[in-house]
């Protein structure tokens, strides 16, 4: 399978600096970088990212997450390397990658949960974490970036 479009940050111009003032929005706010960064990784891993899966990994452990939780993300209900807030937070984030799955869209109790954990500018910047994700997954998959891609 070939790159379809490698130059996509530069087509996108403007566009593309918009996600990075989100990005940017993101890293100045009060939600912990281990939240987005979990956050990060298992929305990419749900919606088949491989460059995304790959950045935010590195990412995450150059920031000093550990081996066992990266690994674990994508049986995160099952593992013990969680607190509470990190598995309110991939909930939410499960839900709203996958809102198909639910007719009436993220269930109460999930954001109920996350609404425990947060206050509400923590989560308005995590749902927007978790749109700005599914946004940049998009534009990865469809364009078809291979893991790496950022480091060519």
């Amino acid at each position: 399978m070939s790159i379809r479009m490698a130059n996509i940050p530069e087509l996108l111009g403007e566009g593309y600096q918009g996600f990075a003032g989100v990005e940017t929005f993101l890293r100045r706010s009060e939600l912990p970088d281990t939240i987005v960064h979990l956050v990060k990784l298992r929305v990419s891993q749900i919606n088949g990212c491989a460059l995304c899966v790959d950045m935010h990994s590195h990412d995450a452990k150059k920031d000093g997450e550990t081996d066992e939780r990266l690994w674990s993300v994508a049986a995160w209900r099952e593992a013990p390397f969680y607190t509470d807030q990190e598995r309110a937070a991939l909930a939410l984030a499960e839900a709203a990658t996958r809102i198909a799955d639910n007719p009436d869209g993220v269930p109460d109790e999930i954001w109920d949960e996350a609404a425990e954990h947060f206050d509400e500018k923590q989560l308005a910047a995590l749902v927007a974490a978790i749109a700005l994700i599914n946004a940049w997954n998009r534009i990865g998959v469809t364009a078809r970036l291979p893991a790496g891609f950022y480091r060519l």
